[in-house]
């Protein structure tokens, strides 16, 4: 759930108890960035005049409560490319002025190239109260502590370019990843599509697809991968793996 909420996959902010029909409140909106503290807490820009930034500049009694879903999409063009959603549940904070340098040294770095808080943009801070993630490899429930300790898969900056990458120039080889797949080899002649959907350090899951039928395989890496130097290694190993007689 770290890894997704790092990451650049859509999100959006959304105040329960708003009326969604309404057009001044309609209780959701975009989050353009975001980024941690060392707490673990999340900071947000959202629009200025949106509605959690008018939620959190009204709020009296306490903080107000919020949901953050985010949706993450696959880079690659495929059917069904939705790979995963989470909901970080919290309530959320103004950032207040003696933060706000603090905010955005921790944006800047995060997404040096912008947006950073200004005129068009209002920080808030999410404190996280509970989260729930559903992917791939299954879904659960995180409690804060563990979100706090969590650090986002080293890879997760890269992914997008390698699988992009792969599908574009390496298609040979990704289908030569089905000799890996025991009994289910005797079937990869049929297979019209073969697309790698998601990398992580354990491993790359890849995409089988032909006359509407489909399946995902996990080839999972010797060892977790640390860095792009290491992920090539693997890469490189499993697909000599593959083409192997």
């Amino acid at each position: 759930m770290r890894t997704l909420v790092e990451s650049n996959a859509s999100a959006a902010l959304v105040i329960p108890g708003a009326d969604p029909g309404d057009p001044e409140w309609p209780g959701q909106g975009a989050c353009e960035a975001r980024a941690f503290t060392p707490e673990g807490d999340v900071l947000l820009l959202v629009p200025a005049g949106s509605p959690a930034a008018r939620a959190a500049a009204r709020a009296r009694d306490g903080d107000p409560a919020a949901v953050m879903e985010i949706t993450d999409v696959a880079p690659v063009a495929m059917p069904h490319r939705v790979r995963g959603r989470a909901r970080v549940a919290g309530w959320l904070t103004p950032v207040s002025g003696g933060e706000r340098a603090s905010c955005a040294r921790l944006m800047a770095e995060r997404h040096p190239s912008g947006p950073f808080p200004g005129a068009a943009w209002t920080p808030l801070r999410l404190e996280v109260g509970e989260g729930w993630i559903g992917d791939l490899r299954g879904e659960g429930h995180v409690e804060p502590d563990e979100f706090a300790a969590a650090a986002p898969d080293p890879l997760a900056r890269h992914e997008a370019g390698f699988l992009q990458h792969l599908a574009a120039a390496h298609g040979d080889l990704l289908r030569g990843l089905c000799s890996l797949l025991g009994e289910r080899e005797r079937t990869c002649g049929a297979w019209e599509a073969v697309v790698p959907v998601a990398l992580d350090r354990f491993g790359l899951r890849v995409r089988f697809r032909a006359d509407g039928r489909s399946f995902d395989a996990l080839f999972d890496f010797p060892r977790p991968v640390r860095d792009v130097s290491g992920l090539r290694h693997a890469i490189r190993a499993l697909f000599e793996a593959g083409s192997a007689p």
